[in-house]
């Protein structure tokens, strides 16, 4: 069965883009020269730019056009990724500026997320991580402090994920994540260059070693233009 006309030009348009017709950021023609184009009405050409808008490919600006919309760092929420690689397999210069760092007594959730004994200490951190200079996310990170004590700071900061595999022998399992939707503070705002009351994505993710145990408790702060998760299943 033939596909509805405007998911033809909606794929046609796709293609296009893949093609390297239009780059991230260029202005697409007008409605009016697709459609004529395309030999069709404007709300059917108008329903294939809809269609493309939803998925991400285009966006519109108001009183501007339509453009190729920027692309967004994109995670697949499954198993786990550390920043520096998921950057780096996209083609990306990750990097981070860290807010604080220090040892410290854990909370109440803090100590049952990382299911921590009486006594133990945990290193929090505080960081803005980079793609490409661009802040993409504001992560307060909680490790158990025995799991780091023999870790310089850069090692910990800069990688963690490859210092504890490479210096620490440790083997990374899975992960708990949950995603949620959230605005801006004025301080969020402040770290990621962003307006206060902006649309953020909120994730909170507890990391495991393959034996079980869990390793990191970390709650995220993404900016919710440059960044979107991708489920499998």
């Amino acid at each position: 069965m033939e596909s509805p006309v405007y998911i033809q030009i909606h794929n046609q348009i796709r293609q296009d883009i893949e093609a390297g017709k239009w780059q991230i950021g260029d202005r697409i023609p007008s409605e009016r020269d697709l459609a004529q184009s395309f030999s069709v009405s404007r709300m059917t050409l108008r329903q294939a730019i809809q269609t493309l808008v939803d998925e991400g490919i285009l966006e519109r600006r108001i009183g501007a056009g339509t453009y190729v919309a920027n692309q967004k760092v994109q995670e697949r929420v499954s198993g786990v990724t550390s920043f520096t690689d998921l950057m780096l397999a996209q083609g990306k210069v990750p990097s981070s500026k860290t807010i604080s760092y220090h040892v410290a007594k854990p909370s109440l959730s803090e100590s049952e997320k990382l299911k921590l004994n009486d006594g133990d200490q945990i290193l929090r951190m505080e960081r803005i991580r980079f793609a490409d200079e661009v802040p993409i996310c504001f992560e307060v990170a909680t490790v158990p402090y025995d799991l780091v004590k023999d870790f310089s700071k850069s090692e910990v900061t800069k990688s963690f994920y490859h210092a504890l595999e490479k210096k620490g022998g440790f083997h990374i399992g899975g992960a708990s994540q949950t995603v949620s939707a959230m605005l801006a503070s004025e301080r969020i705002a402040e770290y990621l260059d962003i307006k206060r009351g902006e649309a953020i994505l909120r994730l909170r993710q507890i990391s495991l070693l393959q034996d079980g145990r869990p390793f990191e408790y970390v709650r995220t702060q993404y900016v919710g233009e440059r960044f979107e998760f991708f489920l499998e299943r």
